[in-house]
């Protein structure tokens, strides 16, 4: 529909034009399905990093104490015992699409809905006549600024969505939950909303990162998780506030979390029974990067398949993660990710002239970059795939997609290393 509009109208009045076109949408989208926000009880995720991780761990904090949940995410949309991936290359699909989700939820009769909330859809007014009960916010870090025309409109972004479906929800006793570690905190917790509750790592004693897990202290209970990284502490933490402001106790929590383990496409884990560890991540800023590679600091070596997400935006990242990857990694593997309508040999080039202390091969075909990963690993090594996650396919010019799996490439090529 934008595409046929945008053919018809000259685009200096497209422009002017292109935010009430959205606003209208959400609008419709709203009234349509009967605005089933105000009566669907919706916790909203929103940060750079973290997101679908925090969204993931919500739903199985919520399921433990007894509520039925829906899911609107980067994994998945859940409605119940239903679930499908979300292979709409979009975190945040256009307003019809969640209004009608929402519908549906209420109709079937779902206690929470958790979803996650993005600056790219709210700046097409996605989240608008949503209204939210809760939300998480997680931090703040550069990602889609060329899109956004900078930090600070990026920033802006994310704010609106705690002003316009939080701030102005219809929702009693509404509940921010912020992360004051992270040096936007002071910001983000600065609105009207009936519950503030900060989270910071301070609340936590006796934090233990380990290579099975993670372990700390909250209020005297203490917590035991399979999950890796000391960036899913905080994941962790934020769930626990929240689910602390909604009532369920914490031993509920206790017992709940302790039994979430692989999130798919998050620090996932693949197994095929061999001697070394092969783990897919989403992994697509610099810091996620870092996070990722010093997680698997135990291992003898971390062979690294590194693309760059998106072709056309963010372009500052590529020498950047080149160089996180250069830092870190024993072995590199450069390959394609997401090249869209940009050359993908000068997006690889851009990456390659970062790294100049760490041995490197150009892989192009992310299939055989994978496969030439697990062939080389040894005892005690880990392979780690970073930039996809769950990503359904890869983008290549002119809006043509690869259907894609990262995961199933990974079991393919263990098993075909298994069976040789």
């Amino acid at each position: 529909m934008k595409k046929i509009i945008k053919s018809v109208i000259p685009e200096s009045l497209f422009g002017k034009l292109v935010l009430p076109y959205h606003f209208a949408l959400a609008w419709l989208g709203a009234v349509n399905n009967g605005h089933p926000s105000k009566q669907l009880k919706i916790v909203a995720v929103t940060g750079t990093k973290g997101k679908s991780s925090v969204v993931e761990i919500t739903n199985a904090m919520l399921e433990g104490a007894g509520f039925t949940t829906g899911v609107s995410g980067t994994v998945q949309f859940k409605i119940g015992d239903w679930s499908e991936a979300n292979k709409f290359k979009q975190t945040m699909p256009g307003r019809f699409f969640l209004q009608n989700f929402f519908k549906k939820a209420l109709d079937k009769k779902v206690d929470w809905m958790v979803i996650e909330a993005t600056s790219e859809g709210a700046k097409q007014y996605r989240n608008r006549f949503i209204h939210f009960d809760a939300l998480i916010y997680t931090n703040l870090a550069p990602e889609h600024i060329e899109s956004h025309g900078g930090y600070e409109n990026y920033k802006q972004a994310k704010l609106g969505i705690i002003k316009h479906s939080l701030e102005k929800s219809v929702k009693k006793n509404r509940s921010l939950v912020v992360n004051m570690d992270d040096k936007e905190g002071a910001d983000f917790i600065n609105f009207d909303i009936e519950n503030k509750i900060p989270y910071s790592l301070d609340d936590l004693k006796d934090i233990a990162v380990k290579e099975q897990g993670l372990e700390f202290t909250y209020k005297d209970v203490r917590f035991v998780s399979p999950l890796s990284g000391e960036f899913n502490i905080y994941n962790l933490l934020a769930v626990i506030k929240f689910g602390e402001s909604i009532g369920v106790e914490l031993e509920n929590m206790q017992k709940s979390l302790s039994q979430f383990g692989n999130i798919p496409g998050r620090v996932q884990r693949i197994d095929e029974g061999q001697d070394f560890e092969v783990v897919v991540d989403y992994a697509h800023t610099p810091d996620s990067l870092e996070n990722i590679y010093k997680a698997f600091s135990h291992a003898n070596n971390r062979i690294c398949i590194l693309g760059n997400t998106g072709g056309g935006r963010d372009q500052w990242k590529r020498p950047v993660m080149a160089k996180i990857a250069d830092n870190y990694c024993d072995q590199i593997i450069l390959t394609n990710e997401d090249p869209y309508d940009e050359d993908p040999l000068a997006i690889l080039e851009q990456m390659r002239e970062a790294i100049t202390d760490t041995e490197y091969e150009v892989i192009f075909d992310r299939r055989n970059a994978i496969h030439a990963a697990v062939k080389r690993a040894d005892t005690g090594d880990v392979v780690l795939v970073t930039g996809k996650g769950t990503d359904a396919f890869i983008m290549g010019p002119n809006g043509t997609k690869i259907p894609w799996s990262d995961t199933e490439i990974c079991h393919d090529a263990l098993k075909e290393r298994m069976s040789s």
